[in-house]
């Protein structure tokens, strides 16, 4: 699927994007959908779009579909013999959580727990050569109704543009998103932006990383969120221990599943770490299940999770994900909420492939 504009960050510019999806069906066929976040080139981590086919396709499937399979709880454990790919195990994870709510004939927000009936949603715009073009574009998201937004800096587009911005804008919720693009050496620079009354700064150092994050968190009065160094529960609560950061973005994809989602929100509820639900340019069945996973409790800040028009003319869901005022209505409708525009889907497929249980499964 074709964006509607390059979206451009420290790692390089996107318009195509390339998408996985997921389906699983019962034996009543009874679906439930998934989407892999991986992009064609590893930029944010080590998957890419080919590299979860071929882990999905002789790993993940044949390891699931040998086996029972009685709350999707299950995937993760049944799955762990696999180090990583974890956007790979999600998008089959995702799939499976789908259907489960389905055939208990319930939201995929409240299997998951959520109460919320609305989410509270920003916007992520990317980096701009045009300081004026960025003003503009932040005016119309303001206009739309968003109640955040993320700006996505690099070393020589990051204190004067903010400075610029905040000069527009001295009251409007404001975070920036590095994407790894800083060094430790880079503290004084970054200090800078204390002036900014930023929320957060988002990754700004290795995507590895929770040692060096936790020294400069020690230097900064902005709030540092961790983004990428966070995979696990596990992950999360070393960074909180050492202090590497003050707020957490749980991406599905990253962390390798809603289940893995669901106990990394618990951890930040407990030891009091608000978090929020970033976006990697999803298609509409992913932007779905990032709409559940917020309706969690201890989502106390607007996530990326914006319109699908923001990114598609059209998307391949039904109906399209909208924001009204600021907010999304989280759907009641059983699963995901929203339904796959078949048509659609078959129209924009490259290639696909049906794995089916053995038939003397038992």
């Amino acid at each position: 699927m074709n964006m509607k504009f390059p979206f451009t960050t420290s790692f390089g510019t996107q318009q195509r994007k390339e998408l996985l999806l997921v389906e699983a069906v019962d034996e009543d066929g009874l679906c439930g959908w998934g989407e892999s976040v991986a992009m064609l080139i590893p930029w944010y981590n080590e998957e890419t779009v080919k590299t979860n086919w071929n882990m999905l396709e002789d790993y993940m499937i044949p390891k699931l579909i040998q086996d029972s399979i009685e709350h999707p709880d299950d995937v993760s454990a049944k799955l762990s013999f696999i180090r990583k790919n974890h956007m790979a195990k999600a998008a089959i994870e995702g799939a499976i959580w789908d259907l489960y709510a389905k055939k208990q004939q319930v939201p995929l927000a409240r299997a998951l727990g959520g109460s919320r009936d609305n989410i509270e949603v920003g916007v992520s715009i990317g980096i701009h050569k045009d300081v004026k073009a960025l003003i503009q574009t932040i005016q119309d998201h303001l206009e739309q109704g968003y109640k955040r937004v993320k700006l996505k800096v690099m070393p020589g587009r990051d204190v004067e543009v903010i400075r610029e911005v905040r000069r527009h804008f001295p009251d409007v919720p404001l975070m920036v998103d590095a994407n790894s693009a800083y060094r430790l050496e880079d503290t004084d620079h970054l200090k800078q932006l204390d002036e900014f009354n930023l929320m957060m700064i988002e990754q700004p150092l290795a995507s590895d990383d929770i040692i060096d994050h936790a020294k400069l968190q020690a230097q900064l009065q902005t709030p540092i969120c961790l983004d990428e160094s966070i995979h696990s529960v596990d992950d999360a609560r070393k960074a909180i221990d050492l202090g590497s950061c003050g707020i957490i973005n749980i991406k599905i994809g990253r962390v390798g599943g809603l289940t893995e989602a669901k106990k990394i929100h618990d951890l930040c509820a407990e030891r009091q770490i608000p978090v929020w639900c970033g976006g990697m340019l999803e298609a509409g069945v992913g932007r779905a299940h990032n709409v559940a996973i917020t309706t969690l409790s201890n989502f106390l800040l607007p996530g990326d999770t914006a319109a699908s028009s923001r990114y598609w003319d059209e998307d391949i869901i039904e109906p399209e994900v909208t924001v009204s005022d600021g907010f999304i209505a989280v759907p009641d409708a059983p699963g995901i909420g929203y339904e796959v525009n078949r048509e659609k889907v078959d129209r924009y497929t490259l290639s696909s492939k049906v794995y089916r249980r053995p038939a003397d499964f038992s």
